[in-house]
């Protein structure tokens, strides 16, 4: 099939997009504390209902896209991302977020099942692997972005109204003044209208979906999880999204308490840099996984993320501004990693053994409602220290993974060899 390069910009849009509104709540979590008067438990359930709704929607969004095929489910999935982005908006109330956070949640796992093969077909297959890079590159730049964009409006927000900018003088007519913070979810609603409207007017291709994209009934989906290695993976990507979450929602936050930073400014920064590093570790495990075993490289990046994580905890308040961050560089590699290895160990039924690998995206809700549930008891240090248990579990996958097919690797030795005997 020939390549659509407008779709293969649609896709990375759309990355763009999800990204763009997926993680901007850890930066916002001390505004909301503050703005709605909540404890550590409650605020960790706004993470919860947002991606409780991965684990609710991952597998009948496969099943629905079989059926009523990409653009239908990309043009509801972003309908229902711009319902819940305006009821945050303009219901700007505790309950009410927790409803559109676990729509926007929604929306957001239809798209993911959704744009991976679209990618395959518009990009061609050959370039799948390098277009798949792009898209996590630009899904971590937008991350980088949108603290940047939060810290932007509120600051403009705090001047008084003839000394904003246009755009946040518009903005400030919607939003009151004692939650500035909830600006950012009008401009997700635009966006995700603008969304709407460009996948209206697109052509889509014919995606005839591979083996393996393709989620099976639910007797194969329920036989699988008697499997224990399918049990053992799910867990992994339980924890990796679970410690991903667990720190980037609760940065900002202990920052503000342990060292008095403010949550707008240096908070918001601090996160920005957590997901823009985890863009150049992606880099830098490109090059890894093609000198060493993936079993390996995740062990080297257990090890050093725990280390970071001790000095971001224990450390001075200077020092904790770069340890988050360095989290987010050694982990980058955990998820492609983890997933690669689970489907690398099954001999078929690839289709819905991702499926329920994209269902345990849940621990992005689990673990920061339990870190929030012990910090409220124990201090926010201590319940952060639960991390230390997920990123056990990640690093063990390690020594116990025994997959079928091994990542490819380039030997030194071979290639001198090699070259010697062309010389001979």
């Amino acid at each position: 099939m020939k390549r659509n390069l407008y779709i293969v910009f649609l896709v990375f849009l759309t990355f763009f997009v999800i990204s763009l509104i997926t993680n901007i709540l850890g930066p916002l979590i001390p505004d909301i504390i503050k703005s709605f008067s909540l404890s550590l438990t409650m605020v960790a359930l706004l993470p919860f209902s947002f991606f409780i709704a991965y684990g609710v929607m991952s597998i009948p969004a496969g099943m629905l896209i079989e059926i009523y095929k990409e653009k239908a489910t990309m043009l509801v999935s972003f309908v229902i991302v711009l319902l819940g982005s305006f009821l945050f908006a303009f219901f700007s109330n505790y309950f009410v977020a927790i409803l559109s956070l676990f729509l926007i949640g929604m929306g957001m796992a239809m798209l993911q099942v959704a744009i991976n093969p679209l990618l395959r077909v518009a990009g061609g297959e050959e370039h799948f692997a390098f277009n798949s890079v792009m898209a996590q590159l630009v899904f971590g730049g937008a991350s980088f972005l949108s603290p940047r964009i939060y810290t932007y409006l509120v600051q403009n927000l705090s001047l008084p109204p003839a000394e904003r900018p246009a755009a946040v003088r518009a903005l400030g007519r919607l939003v009151p003044d004692e939650l500035p913070w909830v600006s950012l979810y009008w401009v997700f609603t635009l966006v995700a209208a603008a969304m709407v409207l460009v996948i209206l007017l697109s052509r889509f291709p014919r995606v005839e979906r591979a083996e393996d994209e393709r989620v099976g009934a639910w007797e194969t989906t329920l036989s699988l999880f008697r499997s224990r290695i399918v049990v053992l993976f799910f867990f992994g990507i339980f924890c990796y999204v679970g410690t991903e979450q667990g720190v980037a929602n609760w940065i900002s936050r202990f920052l503000q308490t342990y060292h008095g930073y403010d949550p707008q400014v240096a908070g918001a920064n601090a996160v920005s840099w957590f997901w823009g590093l985890m863009t150049a570790g992606c880099l830098l495990g490109l090059l890894l996984l093609k000198l060493f075993d993936s079993r390996y490289v995740l062990i080297g990046a257990s090890v050093f993320s725990m280390a970071s994580l001790t000095v971001a905890l224990f450390g001075s308040g200077a020092v904790a501004l770069v340890a988050f961050p360095a989290i987010g560089f050694f982990i980058s590699v955990m998820w492609s990693i983890v997933f690669s290895l689970a489907l690398n160990s099954m001999e078929k039924h690839h289709g819905s053994f991702s499926g329920i690998l994209c269902t345990g995206i849940a621990g992005g809700a689990v673990v920061p409602l339990i870190v929030g549930w012990l910090g409220d008891r124990l201090g926010l240090r201590i319940g952060m220290m639960f991390l230390y248990l997920t990123f056990a579990y990640i690093l063990s996958i390690g020594f116990w993974a025994r997959p079928i097919i091994s990542n490819k690797t380039i030997s030194l030795r071979a290639q001198k060899e090699q070259k010697g005997s062309s010389h001979a």
